[in-house]
């Protein structure tokens, strides 16, 4: 027994090879090597090297989601490039296209929609939406969203959901197209289909999207500090940070507002749409002049008019009334821009004309706009001008449809209270009016002081109420009369046979 522990304790010899077995084990490893690569070839996704920017690019328009400007950039070169030597390449004319798509999306140039029909167009001229060009006729649908031609972007994804019912990238399309027609349930079913099938940043910020305009806040944001989590780039991490600062401004609170969107600027500083958001929430907070510069900034980055419609509105609460008539014709500019190439902007263009220009025009405007698209925003941009236009009665219908459906918003309320003070309806105009300070007091720099003045001015209910009807003696509980005992029915007696 000592002996054996005494060798086991013992270190073996190094083995040592000869020239002739050092050759045969080569062989042997080669042969070994070489027959795994038969079995198992080897795959993009073995590669440890991150991806190139277009391949991301490639990837992120594919899920519909956000892209990096260099990005896209590269992916755009890249496929246009191929298809120069290629043009028959029905696939990467889709991927053109949604990448021309997304770069109207992040810069708010319309310019690029004609260019990204075009792309489209092609890849279903190559292979037509009978052969199941999904990509291409998705693609479509998705162009006609960004347009706010909802009816034909609801045909496009129909036509994809009646071709591949499993292909989730059709219901991102259907949502948005439901909802800009205003048909809210179509909107909740799309989306709640799209979170089984696929549940990620575009379901998640389409949840998002449904619960607001029900008026569940908190299920909202929870949704999209899911899709915050689910992003897997800056571009799509600071989109939805930014659309968590928009739901914090919408329920009022500036200050988270302000803080959200520095967080996506922090992400991508190259996010215009933050950075208006940034210049609202710093007007709210009273600091004017930053805003107005974050506006501008904005404004060099992303021509949209909704935001020239804004910094033209809070210069003129600081008094540049000049300054904000370059702004209001600025807004002028680019919605003609946007009729050029295919986009809808009546209802920004509509709520400017009832506030600033020709009531009347904005009327007839909406009311062609209420007849394709009978959404909550259309419905109280046309109340809105026609109480402008001196229509109350009319104005009332339009506004109820507006506010009934759950949306809460402070315009909605406060376009509405007005509307009833109009009518003679002080009660429900007060209702209202408390409303809309209560959901967001800063929602305008010009409108939200009107708001306060209208809310002192409307007179209060007489003083007094619960107390005058307050009984002048103690209570005292009355005395009922006891309920009699029911007498008992005696049993039938048995009978003999």
């Amino acid at each position: 027994m000592d002996r054996i522990d005494e060798e086991s304790q013992t270190p073996a010899p190094p083995v040592t090879f000869t020239g002739r077995k050092t050759l045969v084990a080569a062989a042997v490893a080669v042969v070994l090597i070489a027959g795994a690569l038969l079995i198992r070839p080897a795959r993009t996704a073995d590669d440890a090297r991150p991806p190139e920017p277009g391949e991301r690019a490639a990837s992120a328009v594919g899920m519909g989601a956000p892209a990096a400007a260099v990005d896209l950039t590269a992916l755009v070169a890249d496929r246009e490039k191929w298809l120069a030597a290629h043009p028959d390449d029905d696939a990467s004319w889709a991927v053109l296209g949604s990448a021309y798509l997304e770069h109207a999306r992040r810069t708010a140039d319309s310019g690029w929609f004609p260019k990204a029909e075009k792309a489209l167009k092609r890849s279903l001229e190559v292979r037509p939406a009978e052969k199941g060009n999904f990509d291409a006729m998705t693609g479509m649908g998705a162009l006609a969203n960004a347009r706010r031609d909802f009816g034909t972007a609801r045909k496009w994804g129909e036509l994809v959901r009646a071709q591949a019912p499993k292909r989730w990238t059709a219901y991102p399309v259907l949502v948005d197209a439901y909802t800009g027609l205003g048909d809210y349930k179509g909107a909740q079913k799309a989306m709640e289909l799209l979170l089984d099938m696929r549940p990620g940043l575009a379901a998640y910020v389409r949840a998002s999207q449904v619960y607001r305009d029900r008026g569940w806040r908190e299920d909202a944001v929870v949704a999209m500090e899911h899709a915050a989590g689910a992003a897997k780039t800056p571009a799509e991490k600071a989109y939805a940070l930014f659309r968590l600062g928009e739901l914090s401004w919408e329920r009022g609170d500036a200050g988270e507002a302000l803080r959200q969107y520095e967080g996506a600027l922090r992400t991508d500083p190259a996010q215009a749409e933050a950075l208006g958001g940034r210049a609202r929430a710093l007007a709210a907070l009273g600091r004017g002049g930053e805003a107005v510069r974050d506006y501008r900034m904005a404004l060099g980055r992303s021509a949209v008019p909704q935001l020239a419609r804004e910094l033209g509105e809070l210069l003129d609460s600081l008094g540049r009334g000049q300054e904000a008539r370059a702004q209001y014709d600025a807004l002028a500019t680019m919605t003609a821009r946007d009729s050029r190439n295919g986009v809808d902007d009546a209802v920004v263009l509509g709520l400017y004309e009832a506030d600033h220009g020709d009531a009347a025009a904005a009327v007839r405007r909406l009311s062609q706009e209420w007849s394709r698209h009978k959404s909550v925003q259309v419905a109280d941009a046309l109340g809105w001008a026609l109480h402008q236009a001196g229509e109350d009665a009319a104005a009332l219908e339009y506004a109820k449809k507006a506010t009934e459906p759950g949306l809460r918003s402070a315009d909605f309320a406060y376009h509405r209270a007005m509307i009833e003070q109009g009518l003679g309806d002080e009660e429900a105009a007060r209702r209202h009016l408390q409303e809309a300070m209560r959901t967001n007091p800063h929602f305008s720099p010009l409108r939200g002081p009107l708001a306060k003045e209208a809310l002192a001015s409307i007179a209060q209910p007489a003083p007094g109420g619960p107390e005058n009807i307050r009984p002048t003696a103690p209570w005292v509980e009355p005395e009922f009369p006891k309920p009699a005992k029911p007498t008992p029915t005696p049993s039938p007696k048995p009978t003999g046979r």
